[in-house]
């Protein structure tokens, strides 16, 4: 059982929560894991436009009192009610989760009450975290960037994992570098770097990129994809996986899932490799 932290210094736009999507749901297909993806945004619906449609669903009461904006009490409100309450266990977090496939993938959307109450919401993600990771097989952790540091460093400490999500700019790439150098488990072997809507015709290659880095290994990417972006905001995320899975190297397709697979491989060989080692 595994923690994957999916990580960026939020300054800019890596195609985090996108490639989460794209990664959950070919390892869910691929792969007979049980997967759960914890958004842990505030009122961030990018996860849940590539998976399911929205309904607005209006509640008298909020997580913390009366006269709220009311969040849908089957995901992060309801679980953290249970949590208050000193009650949950591992195997009844999937009474708050969204189903996309059955015992593989299942996500823990984003709070979407009042500020004040998510201010108090991020202190119990570790626990929440920890605690899924009793139950399922891999937890894949879209880490948001206005979570305080003291509660991010907890979440990267107990990862097995840490996917540091990167873009093909250059101050990207060297706003990495000067993070690793302050930030020790950037720079340890947990850490994996991944460049998010990569564009293959652009002068930082995957090859110039490694290069330039001093990486031992070769940096992984979830390239940009036509189809795959517009699934995203069309919930049909699963449904183009589906239908793309087998395509061959020749096919328009071909590229986007070829390295989505090298980097679901990547993930699954670090974890494997880490364990071994511990």
């Amino acid at each position: 059982m595994s923690i994957v932290t999916f990580w960026s210094n939020g300054k800019e736009q890596t195609g985090k929560t996108s490639a989460i999507a794209a990664i959950s749901t070919y390892m869910a297909i691929e792969h007979n894991y049980r997967i759960l993806v914890i958004s842990t945004g505030y009122k961030n619906d990018t996860l849940n436009h590539c998976f399911w449609e929205e309904r607005k669903i209006k509640r008298n009461l909020g997580l913390f009192g009366p006269n709220t904006n009311a969040a849908l009490e089957d995901g992060i409100v309801g679980l953290a009610k249970v949590v208050k309450s000193n009650k949950l266990s591992p195997e009844n977090i999937t009474d708050y989760t969204k189903i996309i496939f059955k015992d593989r993938l299942e996500v823990l959307q984003s709070f979407k009450g009042e500020r004040t109450d998510y201010e108090d919401l991020k202190r119990i993600y570790p626990e929440i975290i920890n605690l899924a990771n009793n139950y399922y097989d891999i937890v894949l952790v879209d880490l948001d960037s206005e979570i305080e540091t003291e509660i991010t460093d907890i979440i990267l400490a107990n990862s097995n994992l840490i996917v540091a999500n990167i873009s093909q700019r250059l101050a990207s790439i060297n706003r990495f570098m000067e993070l690793r150098e302050e930030m020790s488990v950037l720079k340890s072997k947990k850490t994996l770097l991944l460049v998010g809507r990569y564009d293959k015709f652009s002068k930082y290659t995957v090859k110039n990129i490694t290069r330039y880095m001093g990486e031992k290994n070769k940096v992984s990417t979830i390239p940009y994809n036509t189809l795959f972006f517009e699934a995203c905001e069309e919930a049909k995320v699963p449904d183009l996986f589906l239908k793309i899975r087998s395509v061959d190297d020749d096919d328009r397709n071909g590229f986007f899932i070829k390295e989505v697979k090298r980097t679901t491989e990547n993930i699954m060989y670090r974890l494997q490799d880490l364990a071994m080692k511990m």
